[in-house]
């Protein structure tokens, strides 16, 4: 299904894209923005992921993923925004998402959705040139250190993680008196791009202001930085301490970006056919 626009005279066409090698030519523009969605070209994530494109005259100008699961689900958009307006109107339609965009590129955002309000997100990096080792006694958590996690895990956050994150990530944790309460993760790592995102850092509350959470960062991203090329992470442009703690290992600042929850406009039936058409993609719906 192709879906076609035209601005300044000029016609714009989108549609799904399942052609991976042309959206990593894309998606490496700016590998350090692009990171999640470039983690998500491998196969592991790759079947979860819903891809949208838009073409200028054959030319490739904007993608947007959606990243299945548990609404609101993650929502990248990057490009043309006219691109990016014609995808969200034809092809990747979710009813609530959490989008990640630039500024510039959140008025395309706004044509289909109510956005809500918050602190605009910074994307760090480092790559080994610029790393800072924080040596500590941190210990690399295992899948059967899942329980523990996730406790320490619902003093801040919303959802828990299954123990297939740890095997299939790297993640290390701070103990005092036998209690895990610190620790850092992994959000997804792409062997073929040399990829890592952190992710997951959270410290106990009581024991805040230690260093601990410098810690378990620098031996997450110790580790990742033995096999990728650069490592990234988010954090809000409005918690200087987090900042500090991500500048004391090396890591810089590449770009500021908006992460907020939108919701589509319309009445929800109005996505009723495009959401069957993704269901049964060999059934035409009218």
């Amino acid at each position: 299904m192709a879906a076609v626009t035209r601005t300044d005279q000029r016609t714009i066409v989108a549609r799904q894209i399942a052609d991976r090698d042309a959206l990593r030519a894309f998606l490496d523009r700016d590998r350090l923005f692009a990171a999640y969605a470039l983690c998500d070209l491998e196969d592991r994530e790759w079947a979860r992921s819903h891809w949208g494109a838009a073409w200028r005259d054959d030319e490739l100008i904007a993608v947007a993923l959606e990243y299945a699961g548990l609404s609101p689900q993650p929502l990248f958009v990057m490009g043309d925004g006219d691109g990016i307006e014609a995808i969200l109107r034809h092809v990747v339609r979710p009813r609530v998402a959490y989008v990640a965009a630039l500024p510039d590129d959140l008025l395309a955002v706004e044509s289909h959705y109510r956005v809500d309000p918050g602190a605009s997100m910074v994307r760090m990096w480092v790559d080994r040139a610029h790393f800072r080792p924080f040596p500590s006694e941190v210990r690399k958590l295992l899948p059967s250190d899942i329980g523990e996690l996730n406790r320490l895990y619902g003093l801040g956050f919303a959802s828990w993680l299954p123990a297939s994150s740890i095997g299939d990530g790297v993640y290390y944790g701070m103990k005092v008196s036998g209690q895990l309460v610190s620790a850092a993760g992994t959000h997804v790592i792409s062997p073929s791009a040399r990829l890592g995102v952190v992710g997951n850092v959270l410290t106990h509350h009581q024991f805040r202001g230690r260093g601990y959470a410098t810690a378990v960062t620098g031996a997450v991203t110790a580790e990742l930085l033995r096999t990728c090329d650069q490592v990234v992470l988010n954090v809000r442009s409005d918690n200087p301490p987090a900042l500090n703690v991500y500048r004391r290992l090396g890591y810089q600042e590449h770009v500021r970006f908006d992460e907020r929850l939108i919701h589509r406009l319309g009445p929800p039936w109005a996505d009723l056919p495009s959401a069957l058409r993704r269901l049964f993609p060999h059934k035409e719906i009218d």
